[in-house]
C-alpha cells in the first residue's frame, strides 16, 4: 500500500487531482483508513492512473476519460479519433488567426511566393471551378479558395451540394502560410493565360490585407485583387467524413454517358450497386438506363440517389478511363468521385432521396 502522496508522486498527477477523482468515481483507492480518512493506493493502479493522467493532458473530458477507461475499444476509439480530429481542428483554427494577427504586425511577415506549372494551374482551375456556386446571395461561394503552406497548393470550391480539391506540389515556396479567395471564371481565365507558359510564379500578401497577388510568367503578368468573405470550414467538414462503406471503380465515360440517357430533365437518378456491376435507371420509371461492369469487393446490395446535373460535372472533372466512388453508410453523408489515375483530386458529392422502386421497375445489378 502507498499513501496518497507517494502513489501521487508516482503517477504524476498531484494529490488534489487523486481526491478529485475519487469523488467522481474514475480511481478510487484501493483502502481509506474508517477512522483517519486516509487514501491509500497499489501498484496494480498505476497504469490506471498514468492512462487517466495522460488522457487528461490531452484535452479530454472527464465523461470521455471515462469512456475510453471503461468502455469497449471501439467506442474508446471512437472518442479519440473525435477528439483528435477537434484538436486538429481547433489548432487550425487558431494558427490562422495568430498569421492574420501577426500578417497586420508592423515588421509582420512579407509576401509568399510559390511556383507551379502552367500547365497544372490551368487544369486545377478547370477541375474545380465547376463545383463554385452561382447564386448571388452567396458570392464567396462562387470563389475558388487557394491555401498554400509548406509542400503544398490546394485549390477549392463548393456550392455545398458538391465540392472539389485539388492539390499541386509547387517546385518552390518562400514565405509564410496563407489563402486568398478568387472568383472562379477569374481563376479558369488565369488558368487559360497559365498554360502558355511552362511555370508561372503567384506572389501572395499576407491573408485578410487586401494586398493584390500577382501572377507572371516570361511573357508578362496579372494582378488580381483578392474577394471578399470567409469561406467554408471545409477541413472541419472533411474531418468529420466517415470511412466509406462501399467503394466501386466503374468506367467514367459510361457513366456519364448511362446518365445522358436518362435525360436532362429528370431530377435524380438511382444508382444500384451489386456485386462487380452498376446499374444506372430513371427511379420515377425504374427503366433502366444502363448496365455496367464494375470493379467492387461488398456483394450486398446499394441503392442511392444523385441529381445527375450535380453527379455528371463531377464525372467530367475528374481524370482518366475510370472513377472510384466511396459511399458511406451515414444518412445524407456525401459521397466521395475520385480519379482513379489522380489522387491529388477529389469531388464530393451530395446523395439526394430517392421515391420508393416502381413495381417491376427494373432489375437488381
Amino acid at each position: 500500500m502507498m499513501t496518497i502522496s507517494a502513489f501521487a508522486r508516482r503517477v504524476g498527477l498531484a494529490p488534489s487531482a487523486l481526491r478529485f477523482y475519487d469523488d467522481c468515481r474514475v480511481l478510487l483507492p484501493a483502502h481509506v483508513d474508517p477512522l483517519t480518512g486516509y487514501r491509500h493506493y497499489t501498484a496494480a493502479q498505476e497504469p490506471r492512473a498514468a492512462l487517466l493522467r495522460d488522457l487528461r493532458a490531452a484535452g479530454l473530458a472527464l465523461a470521455d476519460v471515462v469512456a475510453v477507461l471503461d468502455g469497449p475499444a471501439e467506442g474508446a476509439r471512437e472518442v479519440l479519433e473525435r477528439h483528435r480530429a477537434a484538436v486538429r481542428e481547433r489548432g487550425r483554427a487558431a494558427d490562422e488567426a495568430i498569421r492574420a494577427v501577426l500578417g497586420g504586425l508592423p515588421g509582420g511577415p512579407g509576401v509568399t511566393e510559390f511556383t507551379l506549372g502552367g500547365a497544372e494551374l490551368a487544369s486545377a482551375a478547370r477541375q474545380v471551378a465547376p463545383a463554385a456556386g452561382r447564386d448571388p446571395g452567396h458570392p464567396v461561394l462562387g470563389c475558388v479558395l487557394v491555401e498554400f503552406e509548406e509542400d503544398e497548393v490546394r485549390f477549392v470550391a463548393t456550392d455545398r451540394y458538391r465540392f472539389a480539391l485539388r492539390t499541386l506540389r509547387p517546385s518552390a515556396l518562400t514565405g509564410p502560410p496563407g489563402r486568398f479567395l478568387i472568383e472562379a471564371d477569374a481563376l479558369v481565365a488565369l488558368g487559360a493565360w497559365a498554360a502558355r507558359a511552362a511555370e508561372v510564379t503567384v506572389t501572395a500578401g499576407p491573408e485578410g490585407s487586401g494586398i493584390p497577388f500577382t501572377i507572371r510568367h516570361a511573357g508578362g503578368s496579372r494582378d488580381v485583387v483578392p474577394a471578399d468573405g470567409a469561406f467554408p470550414a471545409y477541413r472541419e467538414m472533411l474531418a468529420a467524413l466517415e470511412g466509406p462503406a462501399h467503394r466501386v471503380v466503374v468506367d467514367r465515360a459510361a457513366l456519364i454517358a448511362a446518365l445522358d440517357t436518362c435525360g436532362a430533365d429528370v431530377p435524380a437518378v438511382a444508382v444500384e450497386l451489386g456485386r462487380d456491376r452498376l446499374l444506372v435507371s430513371r427511379p420515377d420509371t425504374g427503366v433502366c438506363a444502363a448496365r455496367l461492369a464494375a470493379v467492387r469487393e461488398e456483394a450486398e446490395p446499394v441503392r442511392i440517389g444523385f441529381d445527375p446535373a450535380v453527379l455528371a460535372p463531377a464525372l467530367e472533372a475528374a481524370v482518366g478511363p475510370d472513377v472510384l466512388l466511396e459511399i458511406s453508410f451515414a444518412p445524407a453523408r456525401p459521397v466521395l468521385v475520385r480519379s482513379a489515375d489522380q489522387g491529388s483530386f477529389t469531388t464530393l458529392v451530395m446523395p439526394v432521396a430517392l421515391p420508393a422502386r416502381p413495381a417491376g421497375g427494373g432489375r437488381a445489378p
